[in-house]
């Protein structure tokens, strides 16, 4: 007769510390859907500005239809044409696309980095680099491609003589139209190279100084003005890591798109055309918001996962 003992030792408890470990990575990634979901409303609201100029700038080709000479110009001429709140075209296309990106985003990495951790609860520089660009591939696929590529395009329409875009729906509706369900994925391979690169920087930078600053005790607090540092650290590396290939992304989303035949052919027509240094557009601007939203997020972020960690153990 087989011993029970035996079949519990061998099947039921491997089993069970597996279930268990799918239940707290569930449990995880819920809340980090939900803290990324609010975190990611607040933030757009609070440095849309600065993206719309970094964007603008991206857009701006050498030659005669060259637009503007610098940030400062760009804001002049777009609140002169359009008022204050033409810094703010586009908002909504992100801020529909916010939630959900930033829900994916740390939901995913949550979940991963509850499979990752070791005994202690720490994550190695390795999984770190996992975890972040597991979370930046997902982002990129379920919410960053489609919202990207609408909001470039809005910004883009602004640009010409005669908008065609009245609103969201209106904008989503007739480029849907014209351009079938691919006219909202323009860019994909770029964003996911963008995404995962940006990602993978950011959490590695980020969950490395967290991890000094603990000394390697996963259960220190950290301050949340000391993750506002870290935060900006995070994504002044990331802009400095991945500026060409944002520059990239956004010309394979614009509505001159259709003149590359793909991501690499982006690329070189940039290189050949324009040179080096113009995949470093918008590097200032896109600075100065990546900072502030990194930094902005990951304190908004930590303070509702201290919260859900309380009331939702």
């Amino acid at each position: 007769m087989s011993n029970p003992n035996s079949f519990k030792t061998q099947y039921l408890r491997p089993w069970m510390r597996e279930s268990g470990a799918a239940a707290a990575a569930s449990s995880s990634g819920l809340k980090g859907i939900i803290a990324g979901g609010i975190t990611g409303g607040i933030e757009i609201c609070i440095t849309f500005p600065t993206e719309y100029v970094k964007t603008q700038l991206q857009l701006d080709e050498k030659g005669g239809s060259k637009r503007y000479t610098g940030i400062g110009d760009c804001v002049k001429k777009t609140v002169a044409s359009h008022g204050f709140f033409g810094l703010y075209r586009g908002l909504s296309v992100l801020l529909y696309g916010s939630i959900p990106k930033s829900a994916v985003r740390f939901g995913a990495f949550e979940a991963m980095k509850k499979r990752s951790v070791d005994e202690r609860g720490n994550l190695s520089p390795t999984a770190r680099v996992y975890c972040g660009l597991g979370a930046g591939v997902c982002e990129a696929i379920f919410a960053v491609t489609p919202m990207e590529t609408v909001k470039v395009k809005f910004i883009n329409d602004q640009r010409s003589a005669n908008p065609r875009f009245r609103g969201f729906f209106h904008g989503v509706s007739l480029i849907l139209k014209e351009q079938g369900f691919r006219g909202v994925y323009q860019g994909l391979t770029a964003t996911i190279l963008k995404q995962g690169s940006n990602q993978a920087i950011r959490f590695f930078v980020m969950e490395t100084l967290k991890d000094k600053y603990r000394g390697g005790d996963p259960n220190k607090s950290v301050p949340k003005y000391i993750v506002g540092a870290f935060g900006a650290v995070a994504g002044a590396a990331s802009v400095f890591g991945n500026t060409p290939i944002d520059v990239v992304k956004t010309r394979m989303q614009g509505l001159e798109a259709s003149k590359y035949s793909g991501t690499m052919d982006c690329f070189v027509k940039i290189w050949k055309n324009e040179g080096p240094a113009a995949f470093y557009k918008g590097t200032v601007p896109r600075l100065s918001r990546v900072c502030l939203d990194v930094a902005i997020t990951f304190m908004i972020y930590d303070s509702f996962m201290d919260l859900f960690n309380k009331v939702w153990p």
